[in-house]
């Protein structure tokens, strides 16, 4: 009689653990699911073709350059940021995104950019 009790309490103890469990879980889940996401997609609804730099290409300087653009709500940029690449590329793609105009949303967003500097067609 005392081993099925104990077997009976036993059994509630892992029910209660595994609830517990699943609340946690579940609250994760959900406050992960609140979080912003780091970086939009913003349709462009004009955009200018960075201009690959005479002294760039002159020196072999190539590469990958990934900018940060802060959009406005009417699709302006505000702010450009440059993640990675060599100077004179990051400047290169930053004066072209400066005109770009994005699709207007409901707030303010920020947009990840990346462009090859020195692959075909550039």
């Amino acid at each position: 009689m005392v081993n099925r009790f104990q077997s009976q309490l036993n059994q509630a103890r892992i029910r209660r653990a595994g609830a517990r469990v699943f609340q946690a879980a579940a609250l994760a889940l959900i406050l992960v699911l609140a979080m912003p996401a780091g970086a939009a997609t913003r349709a462009i609804k004009s955009r200018k073709t960075p201009i690959y730099p005479e002294l760039a290409k002159r020196l072999k300087i190539a590469g990958p350059v990934t900018l940060q653009a802060t959009v406005d709500p009417q699709g302006r940029v505000t702010a450009i940021k440059v993640v990675s690449g060599t100077p004179i590329l990051a400047q290169a793609a930053e004066d072209a995104v400066w005109s770009w105009v994005f699709v207007p949303a409901a707030v303010e967003s920020t947009v990840d950019l990346d462009f090859n500097f020195g692959a075909a067609g550039q």
